[in-house]
């Protein structure tokens, strides 16, 4: 089973060359190169909750103390976390990644 990364789960469109980069920016999740190969994802794109900037019914979210709560009831995170049992990696882990 192919692991997809969150803009491929939400059709965000915000991938570089993506529909909604005019409108929204292109993701961060698509860029950080820090989280590359995290859950076997693309850049940050199965980590995409550790990131500022990502989307969040229809809005671009804060930082990730501002937006976790919301993150952890996204239908995508809980797909991650399943398919990543019980490797799963835990925020602070991932964020420490992004300091390095």
């Amino acid at each position: 089973m192919k692991k997809l990364n969150c803009w491929e789960f939400k059709r965000c469109g915000r991938e570089v060359g993506g529909l909604r980069v005019q409108e929204l920016g292109v993701c961060p999740a698509t860029q950080e190169h820090k989280l590359d190969g995290v859950h076997g994802g693309a850049r940050g794109g199965r980590s995409c909750w550790v990131l500022a900037g990502t989307l969040c019914s229809g809005q671009v979210q804060g930082t990730f103390a501002q937006k976790y709560k919301n993150c952890e009831i996204c239908d995508f995170y809980k797909t991650v976390k399943q398919e990543e049992f019980p490797q799963f990696q835990l925020s602070a882990i991932i964020l420490s990644k992004l300091k390095n």
